[in-house]
């Protein structure tokens, strides 16, 4: 009964314990098929009742699937009150309910889905979102019943949960009645690499425009949006053309906006490939200076953050524990203890010892890092994978000398400087391409994989079938669907995933950069270190 087969298209099913009870044999199944009764069939082999009946046998309940799965998903304390109430699905104990799922209703508005693993929720009910000051009153409960939810006064733990009135709820947050961990995140490692701007067709949608958005980000985490504030455009990045194309369809015909939007731009990163600094900033007044370095951050450390293994997302709350994680990883213990923020996967370290008035301006020194990451010195994209380390720093011991306006510029520039000395690369985003054609069309396949700059590394054949597996630039992925197809005469079959960002070819990476600093209304060639050092 571990087995089904069937067709999810023409509905109908068949497991052995199924044809037991029956009496329908395989003779059956392959006459209705061959001669073209399968409306019969699903009348006979009823998909829905064949998957069920194998769920109730082999798939546990929650009362037995917690007990393993909590400790697997939940970093809290097993023994504390919510943990033991989790682990013996208790619908007397707090609430812990995870969301998974965030879907538009045209009436409804945003209904907040997930799993409900300890306690009740009722309607009228105050609950809070883990680590979020606000409270919420649930104006709705449902039971979720595949795409249909049925409403109901409360449920209980064990279920598939939809509640209404959680405006803050997103895919991946803990809803909760008292103080407690939340569950782990819901990672992501793909993430976006393909950008467009996009805008209402008339001025009095702008408001529905923003409103859209603001929900399609929260029911689909692998989506960002951000608003450009020198244009005013929305800026709309997901993990390629189709998932983009998808998106744009979904906000015109199912949420009845009018939109415009420009061709898709590629996301990239800025990173280095050696050491650079100790570099010198100095603040407009010449009264500060600091002293930065840069350098690549090691890739365990980069999976570690990736993984969640080190949480980057807000402030650092453990700093000795935080300590431990990157000694484990092979960081330097003087500075895992000086690690002071990270930004995406950037790290920033003090590693000065003794500098007066530093601990008052510690704060800008921060603050300066995230801008800097936030728009790498190239062309203004965003920074990955490096260390940044301050070293040394002289200070006016009047503090009103170190403002803002004087130590977010200069520690600015000298991160700057050091990633000119540390040499700047650029890194485009890659993707894994599966193409799966028949024999005699494979060199047609493998050909227009190589015209883009994609790295064929591995063929795989079975039977009159080969699947070609390559690395292929996002950058030369667009038109990609019409021209497989033009290719291989419609006979390819092909998928993508995300593998990541690698440095771009250096005899490319002055041509694209040109073409982002244009794009974007820069000068066309990027500061090098003697900008950054008057």
């Amino acid at each position: 009964g571990t087995v089904i087969f069937g067709s999810a298209y023409k509905k109908w099913g068949i497991s052995i314990p199924y044809m037991k009870k029956t009496g329908i044999t395989f003779k059956d199944i392959y006459e209705h098929c061959v001669k073209n009764r399968q409306e019969e069939l699903s009348k006979k082999a009823i998909l829905h009742e064949v998957i069920l009946d194998a769920v109730i046998k082999y798939l546990p309940d929650p009362t037995v699937a917690q007990k393993y799965r909590i400790p697997q998903i939940w970093k809290g304390d097993i023994d504390s009150e919510v943990g033991k109430a989790m682990i013996k699905c208790d619908r007397n104990g707090p609430v812990a309910l995870m969301i998974t799922k965030i879907i538009m209703d045209p009436h409804a508005g945003e209904v907040a889905i997930g799993r409900l693993y300890s306690g009740k929720v009722k309607r009228g009910q105050e609950v809070r979102i883990a680590g979020m000051p606000n409270t919420y009153h649930v104006q709705q409960v449902a039971i979720s019943v595949g795409a249909d939810r049925i409403p109901v006064e409360e449920l209980d733990a064990g279920n598939i949960v939809a509640v209404l009135g959680v405006k803050d709820a997103a895919a991946g947050v803990t809803i909760t009645s008292i103080e407690m961990e939340a569950f782990e995140k819901i990672v992501h490692y793909s993430e976006p690499v393909v950008t467009v701007a996009i805008e209402a067709k008339h001025m009095k949608d702008l408001p529905k425009l923003v409103e859209v958005l603001r929900t399609l980000a929260k029911a689909d985490p692998s989506l960002q949006v951000e608003i450009n504030q020198e244009t005013g455009e929305h800026l709309l990045s997901g993990m390629g053309e189709l998932h983009l194309d998808i998106t744009q369809y979904r906000i015109t015909h199912e949420q009845g906006v009018d939109i415009q939007a420009s061709p898709p731009i590629v996301v990239y990163r800025e990173c280095v490939s050696g050491k650079g600094g100790p570099f010198e900033g100095k603040s407009p007044n010449k009264h500060n200076k600091f002293y930065l370095e840069v350098e690549p951050l090691p890739k365990n450390i980069i999976e570690a953050m990736h993984s969640g293994e080190i949480q980057t997302v807000g402030k650092i709350k453990d700093s000795k524990a935080l300590a431990k994680k990157l000694q484990e990883l092979g960081i330097d213990k003087v500075e895992a203890k000086g690690v002071v923020a990270f930004h995406d996967t950037n790290v920033f370290i003090n590693a000065t010892k003794g500098i007066q008035y530093l601990h008052e301006t510690m704060e800008l020194c921060t603050e300066a890092f995230h801008e800097a990451m936030k728009k790498g010195p190239i062309a203004d994209e965003k920074c990955m994978g490096m260390k940044v380390r301050l070293v040394d720093a002289k200070l006016h011991e009047d503090s009103i000398h170190r403002g803002p306006a004087q130590v977010i510029p200069a520690v600015r520039n000298a991160i700057y400087g050091a990633m000119c000395q540390a040499k700047r690369i650029l890194l485009e985003p890659k993707q894994k391409v599966f193409i799966n054609v028949p024999q005699d069309l494979m060199g047609d396949a493998t050909r227009e994989m190589q015209q883009r700059r994609a790295s064929i590394e591995d063929m795989k054949q079975e039977e009159d079938m080969t699947t070609v597996i390559s690395k292929t630039p996002v950058a030369e992925m667009f038109g990609f669907s019409s021209a497989i197809r033009s290719a291989t005469a419609g006979r390819a079959l092909w998928s993508t995933e995300h593998a990541g960002f690698e440095k771009m070819p250096y005899e490319l990476q002055g041509k694209v950069v040109k073409q982002i600093r244009e794009r974007k209304g820069l000068k066309p060639e990027p500061y090098d270190e003697a900008y950054y050092a008057s």
